[in-house]
């Protein structure tokens, strides 16, 4: 396991300048973690070049974007976009045999007949295979190019934001819906998901979507390491501190399937630091983004936050904080009671049971993922419009913060693996950024 390393005070300020490089490994889509340093690097007059997905035609030909497209995904980053498709994954490439990909090979299958679903795992991992093959191309490719754009001598910023990884056939999301927010008959098992042949498909897709691609990221840009000075960065979760009781204290989110593969990423960063390469995966709290949202629950571990910046020293930036949660809840609701209620669930005997750190991750349980869905709704239920939320508020603000924080500690990092627990975002946060 993972070394438990967390940053405890603020990093001091990076020295990134005009001339020096952000790449990011993975396209921009909606609002999330990766803005944050994003914007970081905007502020410091950095460069931005990054990378598309591409697109996937109605006959499943990956491309890359078109003109229309490469104009809005640009404006979205603020930056410069190398045009070639970086789709990570293999979902949709040949299999052996007939050539179907595993998507076709779940064309029909009803959801009910989840568990009956056997592959061949030697055309699978020849599809996985493939599909390793046409990412390591490409992104040689878009080195290629990048090359000619980094000035010697630059510092370079590597962010790697590729996550996920669930395979795009139909039978997964109302799978997935079950086992994440199932309540009753509705209630799917984690484990049994996990050991059935479709959660071992999820379970390969996910190490390679979320954490094999940071090793051909680092690999593929070994070249440009004798040109330039470089650190990359990689997004992680693996639970996280936040205020239970007066006291900082480790939580998770319960089942986070992806887990796994985000223990392969921190072990890639690790890895690469033996071997002097500059990597680093930041543990992040959890937050709501769209990419977040099939997480049901995940956002009961935000609130605490609010009493987080009372107790780093709150002042002006943590009262307009509050100022603006405020506005959002119902009449009669106060953050005072908001906190309260998400501290009974964090400390309620269901949630701690499932606490550990050195067992992590956790699957699910029946009592427990219906306490987690109970309370979700109840806090929720506390907001005067339910599409404009708190969480988002307070989602906002951690990758702001987090961003700033990764921004800082990779210009003279000094561990591979670290978590950004609610102390550091509050301090950060009543610190002006």
């Amino acid at each position: 396991m993972t070394t438990y390393n967390a940053l405890r005070r603020l990093p001091a300020a990076a020295e990134y300048k005009e001339g020096d490089v952000l790449f990011l490994c993975g396209e921009l889509f909606g609002r999330g973690y990766a803005n944050g340093i994003v914007d970081e690097a905007h502020r410091a007059g950095m460069t931005i070049i990054g990378t598309t997905v591409g697109r996937r035609d109605a006959d499943g030909t990956l491309r890359s974007l078109s003109a229309e497209e490469l104009a809005e995904a640009e404006s979205t980053l603020g930056g410069k976009i190398i045009n070639i498709p970086l789709e990570a994954g293999f979902d949709m490439e040949p299999g052996a045999g007939d050539g179907r990909s595993v998507v076709e090979q779940l064309k029909g299958v009803k959801a009910d007949d989840w568990n009956k679903v056997r592959f061949d795992r030697d055309n699978v991992e020849q599809a996985r295979q493939q599909g390793a093959r046409r990412f390591r191309a490409n992104l040689g490719l878009i080195v290629s190019e990048l090359d000619k754009m980094l000035p010697a001598g630059a510092n370079v910023l590597f962010v790697h934001t590729m996550a996920g990884g669930i395979p795009r056939a139909r039978v997964f999301m109302p799978l997935l819906n079950r086992v994440f927010k199932g309540q009753g008959e509705r209630f799917l098992s984690s484990e049994e998901f996990w050991n059935s042949d479709l959660g071992w498909l999820c379970k390969v897709s996910f190490d390679e979507v979320t954490a094999d691609t940071f090793r051909s990221l680092i690999d593929a840009t070994s070249s440009l390491r004798e040109k330039v000075s470089a650190r990359y960065t990689a997004y992680g979760y693996h639970g996280c501190e936040v205020l239970i009781n007066g006291a900082y204290t480790w939580q998770s989110y319960t089942p986070y399937l992806q887990g796994w593969a985000k223990i392969r990423l921190e072990g890639i960063a690790a890895a690469a630091w033996n071997e002097g390469v500059k990597a680093t995966v930041f543990n992040c709290p959890e937050i709501l983004t769209n990419s977040s949202a099939l997480f049901l629950g995940v956002e009961n571990s935000l609130y605490p936050l609010l009493a987080a910046l009372e107790k780093e020293g709150d002042g002006p930036h943590a009262e307009s904080i509050k100022a603006a949660c405020t506005a959002l809840l119902v009449d009669g609701a106060s953050i005072e009671a908001l906190v309260a209620k998400a501290n009974d669930y964090l400390s309620a005997p269901l949630t701690v049971a499932l606490r550990d750190l050195a067992g992590w991750p956790q699957h699910n349980r029946g009592d427990q993922q219906d306490l987690m869905l109970t309370c979700s709704a109840e806090l929720l239920a506390m907001n005067r419009n339910p599409k404009e939320i708190i969480c988002a508020v307070l989602s906002q603000e951690v990758f702001k913060a987090v961003g700033r924080l990764m921004f800082d500690f990779s210009w003279a990092p000094d561990a591979p693996v670290l978590w950004l627990n609610h102390d550091v975002i509050a301090k950060r946060l009543v610190t002006a950024l």
